[in-house]
């Protein structure tokens, strides 16, 4: 089965323009345009692998990969170096629990403002003025 590069982004869960810029980025092949009037009608046509790399793609960069990262993970699934795919993951997990560390440092942070706003005091809002840097 072939799919147009509107059907790959469907399946893919992208838009085209996410597509072509994954090609141009090389993360993903451009193929050839088929020349003359057969069956392609001059339409690049992709697979089903094309599918799953658009898939696998968007999955790492949901889980915050860039997209050199992404391209060494794409080549590492290529040599199975598991070793340095590991390596990737853990990196990447420690950003992800320096992020979420700031998070819960700024939800506890605002929890206690909402708390001394619903306090009723009198004078300005504890939230506002936290936020009011002059």
């Amino acid at each position: 089965m072939t799919f147009t590069i509107g059907r790959l982004a469907d399946e893919g869960g992208v838009g085209v323009e996410t597509v072509r810029f994954y090609q141009r980025r090389g993360l993903l092949v451009t193929p050839h345009r088929p020349s003359g009037s057969g069956s392609g009608g001059g339409i690049r046509r992709y697979g089903q692998d094309d599918v799953r790399r658009l898939r696998f793609i968007r999955s790492a960069k949901a889980a915050g990969f860039t997209l050199e990262q992404i391209a060494e993970l794409l080549a590492l699934d290529a040599t199975d170096d598991r070793s340095r795919a590991r390596e990737l993951a853990q990196e990447r997990l420690r950003v992800l629990d320096a992020q979420i560390d700031v998070l819960e440092r700024a939800r506890a942070s605002l929890r206690r403002l909402a708390e001394e706003c619903a306090g009723g005091s009198a004078g300005p809002c504890p939230i506002l003025k936290a936020f009011d840097t002059d």
